[in-house]
């Protein structure tokens, strides 16, 4: 199972410890698996790397069965918690990726061309970090920093 799904057996095993995959045991005391925990794997390997907390990997994978036929309107349920959440990491990625090569290299902070400039620390007011990525109240101070 380790090598088919391309994690190491120690992974399967804290899968399993946390309960997103099963396993049974033969009378050698070896871990069998279900080829169904192959996706189930696939699932969380990439959930996590796109940041999603294993408890909410957990959460989605409680909602498919076990023991039926999975169809496609089975895991299309289970993953509509995650759309609005993913479109907003891809939003939150865009913006890096378009807006980052103005910082690299620069320092200077051009007040004509940067688009992270924040005349008067306008944005103060939204408190630390990132606001002009990740959005909320950002927005509205985006445009307050325009002006």
């Amino acid at each position: 199972m380790a090598a088919r799904a391309g994690v190491p057996v120690s992974t399967l095993h804290f899968y399993e410890a946390e309960g997103l995959i099963e396993s049974w045991r033969t009378p050698a005391n070896h871990r069998r698996y279900d080829r169904r925990e192959l996706r189930r794997v696939a699932i969380a390997r990439i959930a996590q790397s796109v940041g999603i907390p294993l408890s909410e990997v957990r959460t989605v994978l409680d909602q498919i069965p076990r023991t039926a036929a999975v169809g496609k309107e089975d895991w299309s349920n289970a993953a509509a918690p995650w759309a609005d959440l993913l479109d907003a990491r891809i939003a939150i990625l865009t913006r890096l990726r378009d807006q980052m090569h103005f910082c690299i290299g620069c320092g200077c902070l051009s007040l004509e061309s940067c688009p992270l400039y924040n005349a008067e620390d306008k944005l103060a007011q939204n408190g630390p970090g990132a606001r002009r990525w990740i959005g909320g109240a950002s927005e509205r101070a985006d445009e307050v920093g325009r002006s």
